[in-house]
């Protein structure tokens, strides 16, 4: 008898992702906006409260929840020193050339002895019909074996547009007043990012070419069940 492939995917709370909205298993949505940073300590001290008053204004303006998620992951700038190769085997100029192949190699002794982080900031827009009750009890959804998630998509999508389309508007312009860029990420985005952070090994060796040429799971089992 062949040996089926421990399911992960059945474990996760994503049931799917389209129109820029990633939809959960349980009827929510989630809307995600990728943010620029702000270097607070290089400003001024009146551009300091600048923001800190703009900020002040963001927060006591929600009237629904947020999620703020700072991501950070090792940089792969492997394509960089393929690049600097590159550029120093075309070169003619001896002189060139050996300052081309002095600087790749202090680059990379510097990432062989320092990780290089890449920090990565967004906020997440809630949607969520569904409400648990008293009377539901957690703890039987949880040790009960899942089977096939049914779940009216388009509905969901419908509704979830309509909620949190004006809080992404009202979310970047806010932003804009902090000096912050925020942008919804897209479908192929958002597979992205899931497809990176579930699989960050695979994800440095092979990048995803298109959302609609991509059909396999977003978690591949390590070991076989």
């Amino acid at each position: 008898m062949a040996k089926r492939l421990a399911s992960t995917q059945q474990h996760l709370d994503i049931y799917d992702i389209e129109q820029g909205l990633v939809i959960l298993k349980n009827g929510g949505a989630r809307l995600v906006l990728s943010c620029t940073a702000v270097n607070f300590n290089l400003l001024s001290e009146i551009e300091q409260d600048a923001i800190i008053a703009a900020y002040s204004a963001l927060l006591n303006s929600l009237s629904f929840p947020i999620q703020v998620v700072i991501r950070s992951k090792k940089m792969d700038i492997s394509f960089y020193l393929d690049k600097l190769k590159a550029v120093e085997g075309e070169q003619t100029n001896r002189f060139l050339k050996k300052r081309i192949a002095s600087y790749r190699h202090y680059v990379e002794q510097l990432i062989s002895k320092n990780e290089v982080l890449d920090k990565s900031f967004y906020v997440i827009i809630p949607y969520q019909e569904a409400i648990l009750t008293a009377s539901e009890n957690p703890l039987k959804k949880l040790f009960s074996k899942q089977g096939k998630v049914i779940l009216n998509k388009s509905a969901v999508l419908k509704k979830a547009k309509v909620q949190l389309e004006p809080k992404r508007e009202h979310l970047i312009k806010q932003f804009n007043k902090i000096g912050i860029r925020a942008q919804q990420l897209n479908t192929q985005e958002l597979i992205e990012l899931f497809y990176d952070i579930y699989n960050p090994d695979l994800a440095r060796q092979q990048h995803l070419r298109g959302a609609e040429e991509y059909t396999a799971p977003l978690v591949r089992p390590a070991v076989e069940g």
